[in-house]
């Protein structure tokens, strides 16, 4: 499934293109389509892939961290202390670029995990209170990301795609940035893997096991920082991706994450990808945002998570 719409995130945007065109222009330099395909498409579908993969992952291993399968990876703020960073950047530094946008989202996500660490305890934190420290953060953030777009037009046009969640404005450098960011951070969170399924024990029973639960947390936290922060930076923030996606793999693999977190990493770029070829078709001549579609789509399912009498623990 993932390799079919990569293969339509590739042939299908907002220009109509025949599918020799798209060949032609994907495999020689010479075509007229080149510019199209490698500059546009190719680098958009790339971004999309990282992107889903960091989203997908970063809410399974936040849904076993709090034990909440409800959970996302804007839970403990973390999405909303990147968002802030960026805003920030944007409306009193100039950055334009998503090269300086990926350091403050870095360093914003990173200074909001440990603020919720902080206050949630320390080393001994429990789920419960790292939901509810985090919880306060996510929305005094977002207020002021909302205050600054407000009270700084120039900073409004700057962001105003970006705070839906869009993969357009993908190129080839954006791709190469946050490439390494993602890669540590999903290399992390699948050795992370074995010491969560003994957490989910509880930490007397992960300690009776051999696990360090405020090590365990704590790098958890890292790689959802490292994963979310560069998603962020890149594409803006793009929601229930995170929370859909573990449910929908849980239902295939169980609650293992050994086999868990690499499904979603697979699941989570096709549902991303799938969502911005549709934003691509339905808008046209324009398309809608992918943050837009997925929170369409993901909405109703949410809703019918949220009402279901009994939800499937992580």
């Amino acid at each position: 499934m993932l390799a079919v719409i990569v293969v339509l995130s590739i042939a299908v945007g907002a220009k109509a293109m025949p599918l020799a065109d798209v060949w032609s222009g994907l495999l020689h330099r010479d075509a007229t389509e080149y510019a199209v395909v490698h500059r546009m498409r190719l680098p958009r579908t790339l971004l999309g892939l990282l992107a889903g993969a960091a989203l997908g992952v970063a809410g399974a291993v936040m849904q076993a961290l709090t034990r909440n399968p409800l959970a996302d990876p804007g839970l403990l703020g973390i999405n909303a202390g990147a968002s802030a960073a960026v805003a920030t950047a944007a409306a009193f530094l100039g950055v334009t670029a998503v090269g300086g946008y990926v350091w403050f989202a870095l360093l914003g996500a990173a200074v909001v995990t440990a603020l919720v660490y902080a206050v949630g305890g320390g080393r001994g934190a429990t789920p419960a209170r790292l939901a509810l420290a985090g919880a306060a953060l996510n929305a005094t953030l977002y207020s002021y990301v909302s205050a600054v777009m407000l009270l700084d037009t120039a900073s409004l046009e700057r962001l105003r795609f970006w705070t839906v969640g869009s993969l357009a404005s993908a190129d080839t450098a954006t791709v190469t940035r946050v490439l390494p960011f993602i890669l540590v951070g999903l290399l992390v969170a699948l050795g992370a893997a074995r010491p969560l399924n003994a957490l989910a024990l509880g930490d007397d029973a992960a300690r009776a096991l051999g696990a360090r639960p405020a090590l365990i947390r704590a790098a958890v936290i890292v790689a959802v920082t490292l994963l979310c922060g560069a998603a962020t930076a890149a594409c803006g923030p793009i929601v229930f991706v995170g929370l859909l996606v573990p449910h929908l793999v849980r239902a295939l693999t169980g609650p293992d994450l050994r086999w868990l977190l690499p499904y979603c990493a697979v699941l989570s770029p096709a549902l991303l990808l799938g969502a911005d070829v549709l934003g691509r078709v339905l808008g046209r001549p324009g398309e809608l945002q992918v943050g837009m579609v997925t929170a369409v789509l993901g909405g109703p399912l949410f809703l019918w998570l949220v009402t279901r009498r009994r939800v499937a623990q992580p």
